[in-house]
């Protein structure tokens, strides 16, 4: 791994955010105890006894502890005991099946348009061996993976939007509907050349975005005047570093930098075994990334 270029300057802020992330007022504070207990729907029938948001901030916490939900429902009991407040925790068996139905508010409120959007995917475990067992006897064909994909600003690095998907999916074929649902604009859109395709290109088109996508080996030329011909004229004269230098392709590293911060401060692993459960889990994570990005990020400048 490379030496950074600049220190960090906030060091002082930042190290207090590291430590403010396992604060338990941070994580169960005073809208998360109003908002527990649900409000009648108003129709005909009975309505949930807990709200989506008591469910929301339960599997936040069971993802940035790494608790089962038996354990689960034992801590928040005894955080509520702690606090003296009436409430109490769910049982087990009601978050995980409300797991599979609440909806994961992860997205920040909106700041403006974003000047650059960085993409990628990468794989969350679902079962098989670890790396351990798979270097000494090979791997298993038992081995099952989810693909979460990530849109991430890169200037402020949090996460835009979100999607889970079967590891058979192309990248390509998310991506309109990672970006669909938002509603501000998008200056430029990075991806590497598994978005190299013509939906892509013609859904970042519509958007009014500048996309940068690298073509694969053997790219050809499209029609003309199309912007992606200058990348493969790039790629032909052999130009294809510079291209990327002066594009600002290289910021598509923050969202390799973003997968690498899920896996490390969460899990490389998901707990769930339903799909549906696994994708309440995996934005439930999502939203403990951009809750504890809001505390502070380091700065990297040159000291004067």
């Amino acid at each position: 791994m490379g030496k950074a270029r600049h220190n960090i300057s906030n060091w002082r802020q930042y190290n207090r955010a590291l430590i403010n992330r396992g604060s338990l007022t941070f994580w169960v504070d005073e809208q998360a105890i109003q908002q527990w207990y649900s409000e009648h729907h108003g129709r005909r029938g009975r309505s949930f006894h807990y709200s989506d948001s008591a469910i929301e901030t339960a599997l936040m916490l069971k993802t940035f502890f790494g608790l089962p939900f038996r354990a689960l429902e034992g801590f928040i009991n005894s955080i509520f005991q702690l606090m003296d407040v009436p409430l109490t925790s769910p049982g087990y068996s009601c978050l995980c099946k409300r797991a599979q139905t609440v909806e994961i508010h992860y997205r920040l409120p909106s700041k403006g348009a974003v000047t650059h959007l960085v993409i990628d995917s990468t794989g969350l475990k679902v079962c098989g061996e670890g790396e351990w067992k798979q270097r000494k006897h090979g791997k298993s064909q038992r081995r099952i993976w989810r693909k979460l994909h990530l849109a991430v600003d890169a200037h402020t690095h949090e996460i835009i939007a979100a999607e889970v998907s079967l590891e058979s999916v192309a990248d390509s074929e998310v991506l309109p509907t990672l970006l669909n649902p938002l509603r501000r604009r998008l200056h430029q859109v990075s991806a590497d050349g598994a978005y190299d395709t013509r939906n892509c290109h013609r859904f970042l088109l519509r958007k009014g975005s500048i996309a940068t996508i690298p073509p694969r080996k053997n790219a050809g030329y499209w029609e003309d005047g199309h912007p992606r011909n200058d990348a493969v004229a790039a790629l032909k004269s052999g130009q294809l570093a510079e291209w990327k230098a002066a594009s600002g392709y290289h910021q598509r590293s923050l969202s390799e930098t973003a997968m690498s911060r899920y896996k490390q401060l969460l899990s490389p692993t998901l707990s769930l075994r339903k799909y549906n459960g696994q994708v309440g889990e995996v934005l439930a994570g999502v939203k403990v990334m951009n809750k504890v990005i809001g505390l502070g990020m380091p700065v990297r400048q040159p000291l004067s």
